[in-house]
């Protein structure tokens, strides 16, 4: 049987990473053992299937953030689990906005929920020209893109390997 764990030493390297710069490796964010007795084939593939390691308070602050973009009329928000992937973050929150205007919007509303929480970006960019803002919240970096420049990008491409965090958002409201 395959037991993944987080891993306390992962968070605080993450934090040593921020406060000094200096990377360490991805692989150190989980512990897995294996039992060589376990054949159960759903196991077979630990790397496979939803299995989070970003924290708790990453995952709150992206559900909030995916909520205030959807009641702004984010569109196409998708949240990756990248804790194991990087070192700096737990969390890319990517959504869509059709116009300059409405990605300040989206921006304006996902700071007011998030400030809700006691989360204040430590870096935000993008915002002169409107057209992808990016706001650092350490555990989640949210991006929040014009339609033509998330096309262009393609964050996903470079993401997908990674667990897609379900979000249980209503984009239709």
């Amino acid at each position: 049987m395959t037991t993944i764990v987080n891993s306390s030493k992962a968070t605080a390297a993450r934090v040593r990473f921020r406060q000094t710069g200096y990377r360490i490796s991805a692989s150190s964010s989980t512990i897995r053992t294996s039992n060589p007795d376990d054949t159960n084939p759903d196991d077979a593939n630990p790397d496979e299937g939803d299995i989070l390691t970003a924290t708790e308070r990453a995952l709150e602050l992206t559900r909030a953030a995916a909520e205030a973009a959807a009641d702004k009329l984010g569109t196409n928000i998708v949240a990756y689990d990248v804790s194991e992937q990087l070192a700096i973050t737990d969390v890319f929150l990517v959504i869509s906005a059709s116009n300059e205007r409405q990605v300040a919007s989206i921006v304006d509303g996902v700071e007011e929920k998030l400030r809700e929480l006691d989360a204040k970006p430590v870096r935000r960019e993008g915002e002169r020209e409107g057209r992808w803002v990016l706001l650092d919240y350490l555990d989640v970096v949210v991006h929040v893109q014009h339609v033509e420049e998330r096309t262009f990008y393609a964050l996903e491409r470079l993401w997908h390997d990674c667990p897609e965090i379900e979000l249980d958002i209503d984009e239709a409201r």
